[in-house]
């Protein structure tokens, strides 16, 4: 992990998880590219030296701002289920539910292994989209970094080891099930033993590489209505997906306006649902009824009351958040005074918020990756895209993973999350801009699942209530509720625990001294220049040029 505040004031600076994609960004940004060139060279290139993150065939959201322009938007491409799907295909095939809420445990692993876990592939379409729209140098010159890093090859890194080998989920199944899954992954990622292939080692995806020159060359349509297209569709139909070429063919980026709070004298602005941006205003606003540095940092009292807020907002969206071209989503009830007030006034009260979960004690999917951008215009991005639970599933000859979205949807129909032809699943991502008097103070955003939101939250409350710079607001131990029990990160003292634990509170020790959510973020100071903040949990830099 490396850290940036540069005494020259740097003008520009990319952050995210990967030291690889982080030069990509900043190479394009020296050619003259603006932040949203970086920002999707940089995706581009996660994609390819962050295979279990990210992908090409994965999904998105991501964040513009460009100063001066008028331009304050986001560019969603969540993956839709395939037109052949319905709401009962997976109904008679439920064991348990992922405490978190992030998906379902079915028999079979239907949704969670295979092609009949993958949704239509959507980051290559919503990147392709940003470009178009507000990049400027050639989509050639911005595709090229990825092609030469899946070229010429990187290395495995310590946190991509580490999470290949991490111990599987109950109900999920393991990540180096998902590498060696097809034959391509196999021979890509593991040792000859089936064991993945040891930090240090090198890798090349020539495959891919010639996947991204025709993407170069032809743009996104050859991924969606030309060869590539007919290429995957035919693999995933023989492996029993329902996907058709009209699946690819019709899907579209969307463009959206930002949904906007307020947390003490600063304004918010976050994603609209089905994204996770409901969530994060949600939890601000009650936590603004409270005073924060009053309860001390990470105190017993302080993860009490702010993992409530937590637990209001998990509630709220297993209840009612989804893709609002689906489902009535009720924004304006879930964040009303009156709302807001009833909680905080509950939470004063000792009330514990009731997070239901039908039967299970597992860990939060952490297959997602982030970047966040800004350039020395003051234009802004931040991008959180992911391969949701990652299929496994790599076509012979292409040599990039397609996601496992469909293992995110509640097979249970009648419900906010239930399977619907061409419907996007709620997604905690929120790529975020924090302004402060109406100049962009904090460009963040993180992986981590439903956990994405908590961690977000954190390190904006972390800068704002208690006034660290940038690097120690992401890098301060976390917690997280998304169900009853509260997880806290194993630098959060025992004593804390125990004092939890005397209020009747169920707390789960995560092993990670870094973990829920990994923030990624950028802070502009009010002379200009920039702190980076890279997780520590991650390979993460913060470069500045």
């Amino acid at each position: 992990m490396q850290a940036a505040t540069m005494e020259d004031h740097p003008r520009n600076m990319v952050v995210c998880a990967q030291p690889e994609a982080a030069e990509s960004g900043i190479d394009i940004l020296r050619a003259g590219g603006n932040a949203v060139d970086a920002a999707v060279a940089c995706a581009l290139a996660q994609t390819v030296v962050d295979p279990l993150m990210c992908g090409i065939a994965g999904f998105g959201t991501a964040a513009v701002y460009l100063q001066g322009q008028g331009v304050h938007e986001y560019v969603d491409f969540h993956s839709p289920a395939p037109l052949a799907a319905r709401d009962d295909m997976w109904a008679d095939l439920v064991e348990s539910e992922l405490r978190d809420g992030f998906g379902f445990a079915l028999r079979g692993r239907v949704n969670d292994l295979g092609a009949q876990s993958v949704a239509v592939p959507a980051t290559l379409r919503g990147l392709e989209a940003m470009h178009q729209t507000h990049g400027r140098l050639p989509w050639a010159q911005v595709v090229e970094p990825a092609v030469r890093w899946a070229a010429d090859g990187f290395f495995v890194r310590p946190g991509m080891y580490t999470f290949w080998m991490d111990a599987p989920l109950a109900g999920r199944v393991s990540n180096l099930e998902r590498l060696a899954y097809s034959a391509s992954g196999r021979e890509l990622y593991c040792q000859s033993g089936g064991l993945p292939k040891h930090t240090g080692t090198p890798l090349r995806n020539p495959d891919m590489a010639r996947a991204l020159e025709k993407i170069a060359a032809d743009g996104a349509q050859v991924f969606y209505t030309g060869d590539l297209a007919e290429r995957m569709v035919a693999d995933l139909r023989a492996q029993g997906s329902p996907i058709a070429m009209e699946d690819l063919a019709r899907f579209q980026a969307r463009r959206r306006g930002v949904l906007e709070g307020r947390y003490r004298d600063r304004r918010i602005t976050t994603n609209q649902p089905p994204g996770g941006g409901a969530m994060l205003i949600q939890m601000l606003r009650i936590l603004e009824q409270f005073d924060l540095p009053g309860l001390r940092h990470n105190s017993p009292e302080y993860i009490r009351v702010v993992s409530e807020a937590m637990k209001q907002a998990t509630r709220d969206k297993d209840a009612y958040l989804g893709d609002p071209d689906f489902v009535d989503v009720p924004l304006d009830d879930i964040l009303s005074d009156a709302a807001i007030q009833r909680c905080a006034d509950g939470i004063r009260q000792g009330v514990k918020i009731d997070v239901p979960r039908m039967g299970s004690t597992t860990r939060e999917s952490r297959d997602t990756t982030h970047l966040s951008v800004v350039d020395g215009e003051g234009n802004c991005v931040s991008i959180t895209h992911s391969l949701g639970m990652p299929s496994g599933v790599i076509t012979e000859g292409l040599g990039f993973m397609y996601n496992g979205c469909m293992g995110a949807f509640d097979p249970r129909p009648g419900r906010a999350g239930s399977i619907a032809p061409g419907k996007s699943r709620f997604t905690a991502s929120c790529p975020t801009i924090v302004f402060k008097d109406d100049r962009p103070e904090i460009v963040l955003g993180a992986p981590g699942a439903t956990q994405i939101t908590m961690g977000v939250l954190q390190a904006i409350l972390n800068v704002i209530d208690f006034g660290m710079p940038m690097q120690a607001a992401v890098s301060a131990p976390r917690f997280s509720a998304t169900s009853n029990a509260i997880e806290v990160c194993n630098r959060i003292p025992r004593a804390v625990e125990r004092a939890l634990q005397a209020q009747d509170y169920t707390v789960l020790r995560n092993p990670y001294n870094y973990t829920i959510a990994w923030v990624h973020a950028i802070r502009v100071l009010q002379n200009g220049a920039l702190e980076g903040g890279a997780d520590p949990g991650r390979d993460g830099v913060a470069y500045a040029c």
